[in-house]
């Protein structure tokens, strides 16, 4: 009798043993390129899924045996840690949207928060359970929630802290202080009443362009499936390793569901006024809140892979594999945001506008010339390095390991132009990338070879060198597509343009260019109206349905930008780059524009330059509109 009282608890810590050593070795598997394991992590999932089910059909047995209710809740969370895990692979929102239910279920059932026992071990399961939590809200942008998870998480901190004092609980406070410091910073926090970041059908989608986009074609067409993001400053605003640039671009290239995910939701369940005590036996999870909060109509989302601090050996292991795998027909979008050269960082103060603004010397090196273009082979051959190397600029990734580990040069990227490439670079070496990315064509009076040296203009360059420079377009296989940020941003307030506070200028004009503009100028979104929100919203909208008909119907539309109009979150970048540009523009001192305005590469139509009029009316109607146009300098509009 006593044996077969025991064959369930054998049977369940037998599966339990089972789980975990399959979770232990999927746990690492990386979140990029064609999943090896897929195979296994479907052995995985089974295997927790049948444990779950078997704790469910036998819960009180298993209860009478010793079953502990954290127990319950450390299956609930790994199992949560694997559909998360999976999102970080596809990026497909029915696996973040599971992740989010299993621990939504263990919050409310409090399966943590019911075990009164002393326990170290157990109250390091439920920190790293809430910080866990921490980071699926945040990108479903369940904000109510999260405030509420918060005060959960530095209560127990607290705790701890109280009841085990041999043991240091310092990180945690450190996850405390970064959680708070993201939610001051995230304009989902700070401005309800924002449009969310996703592209949203019900915002983004204009109909006056529409007709116009669904007729559009290009000789040739690309599909946008895959991207890299990778954002790295000292100091920067982040949660575990997610940096606020990243967080605001993978938002920007995902689907916002039109259904019920939008809404506010409350953040304690209730009946009747009254909050509901889940803290009882049952274990079921209500799995109908996935089809609540999904949204099958919709295509699915390009997969990301997000990287914190690479080593650019690991940078480029993760571009080629991905590059490898691209689809025929399909483009890539790497992002980029860093600091350039230690020297370059805080090199020189931000400059903010206003009619006394002073002229200052810009100190990057900005390839605008042909020396300059081709200035780095002299200096080697003379055995010296100056200040127009070509490796002079580059990207400080921020590993930890010696420097050539941490710093990509612009060349690291040449390779991957075999194939379709979209490249946003936001930093402030990020023109360095516009010397090698541009075909420099040069006249054959001005060439002259030798059996070493090729000489352009009398100056001496290494043949083998100047082959590498100028192989860019064909003979690489695709044009790339650039958007590079200004050198340096601009502000009318100064305390706006501490990156490591608000993330960076150029990238928030890409993800939420209202509330870009806003902060440039120093208005406050979060104590105006929702009717002047609205309308503001309603000027930007005409402006940018206007920008995409011309741009369908420009006929000196380059290829390069041609190819990829066709794509929503593409075309929506694009769009807020020829806005961003246009009010950097009007906004910075005119004898300085070059190190104030960000570049794309090739040219778009001038019909929709910083100049045109149909771009910069549209920038002062919404100055005028907001009250604040005395902050820019239009020509003549």
């Amino acid at each position: 009798m006593a044996e077969e009282i025991d064959v369930v608890p054998k049977t369940f810590r037998g599966l339990v043993e089972s789980a975990d050593r399959k979770f232990a070795r999927v746990r690492d598997f990386p979140s990029y390129g064609r999943a090896q394991g897929q195979h296994y992590l479907q052995k995985v999932f089974k295997a927790y899924m049948t444990l779950w089910k078997y704790q469910q059909d036998n819960r009180t047995e298993l209860i009478k045996a010793g079953l502990k209710r954290w127990e319950i809740g450390e299956i609930a969370g790994r199992i949560g840690q694997l559909y998360f895990g999976q999102y970080t692979r596809t990026s497909e929102a029915r696996f973040l949207v599971e992740a989010y239910v299993f621990y939504e279920a263990i919050l409310k059932r409090r399966y943590f928060e019911g075990c009164k026992l002393k326990d170290l071990g157990v109250r390091f399961k439920e920190l790293r359970f809430y910080a866990r939590f921490l980071l699926v809200l945040l990108i479903l942008n369940r904000t109510e929630m999260v405030k509420v998870v918060v005060e959960k998480l530095r209560a127990l901190v607290d705790d701890c802290n109280a009841n085990f004092r041999e043991t240091n609980f310092k990180e945690w406070k450190l996850v405390v202080q970064e959680i708070v410091r993201f939610m001051n910073a995230d304009t989902n926090f700070t401005i309800p009443s924002a449009r969310p970041f996703r592209y949203c059908a019900m915002f983004d989608c204009h109909p006056n362009s529409v007709p116009y986009v669904a007729r559009f074609h290009a000789k040739k067409v690309l599909k946008f499936r895959d991207a890299i993001l990778m954002s790295y400053h000292r100091k920067e605003v982040k949660f575990a390793e997610l940096t606020l640039d990243s967080y605001r671009m993978m938002q920007c290239l995902e689907w916002e569901p039109s259904g019920s995910s939008y809404q506010r939701h409350p953040a304690e369940p209730k009946e009747n006024g009254v909050a509901v005590d889940y803290s009882g036996t049952s274990g079921l999870i209500d799995m109908n809140l996935v089809a609540d909060m999904t949204d099958p109509t919709l295509p699915p989302n390009p997969k990301k892979a997000i990287l914190y601090r690479p080593s650019v050996t690991h940078f480029v292991a993760v571009l080629a594999t991905i590059c490898e795998e691209l689809r025929p027909e399909s483009i890539i979008l790497v992002y980029l945001s860093a600091s350039g050269k230690p020297t370059h960082i805080n090199a020189s103060p931000v400059e903010t506008s206003g009619r006394s603004k002073q002229t200052t010397k810009n100190k990057l090196v900005s390839h605008n010339s042909l020396e300059q273009n081709f200035s780095a082979p002299e200096s080697h051959i003379n055995g010296k390095e100056g200040s127009g190397d070509y490796y002079d600029d580059y990207l400080w990734l921020g590993s930890k390991g010696n420097g050539g580990s941490s710093n990509l040069y612009p060349v690291d990227i040449v390779p991957f132009t075999r194939r379709p490439l979209f490249l946003i670079v936001d930093s402030d070496s990020s023109h360095a990338f516009k010397a090698v990315f541009v075909t420099v064509e040069i006249t054959v009076s001005h060439l002259v070879f030798s059996s070493e040296f090729l000489f352009i203009y009398g100056v001496a360059y290494s043949i083998n060198y100047y082959e590498f420079q100028v192989l860019h377009g064909a003979e690489r296989g695709e044009k790339a597509a650039l958007l590079l940020s200004p050198l340096r941003p601009v502000f009318k307030d100064p305390s706006h343009a501490d990156i490591t506070q608000n993330g960076s200028q150029f990238t928030f004009f890409l993800t939420a260019p209202l509330q870009a503009f806003c902060q440039t100028v120093g208005f406050s979104l979060s104590d105006c109206t929702t009717e002047v929100l609205n309308t503001a919203e309603n000027i930007l909208s005409t402006a940018f349905s206007k920008w995409e008909v011309i741009l369908c119907k420009s006929p000196s539309l380059d290829l390069v930008w041609a190819q990829v109009l066709s794509d929503p979150f593409l075309r929506r970048l694009i769009i807020r780059f020829i806005f961003c540009r246009a009010v950097l523009y009007a906004f910075c001192p005119p004898e300085e524009s070059d190190q104030y305005l960000p570049v794309c590469l090739p040219q778009l139509p001038t019909s929709l330059s910083a100049k045109a009029d149909a771009v910069q009316s549209s920038v002062s109607k919404l100055a005028t509109h907001l009250k604040v146009a005395d902050c820019f300098h239009f020509d003549d509009t």
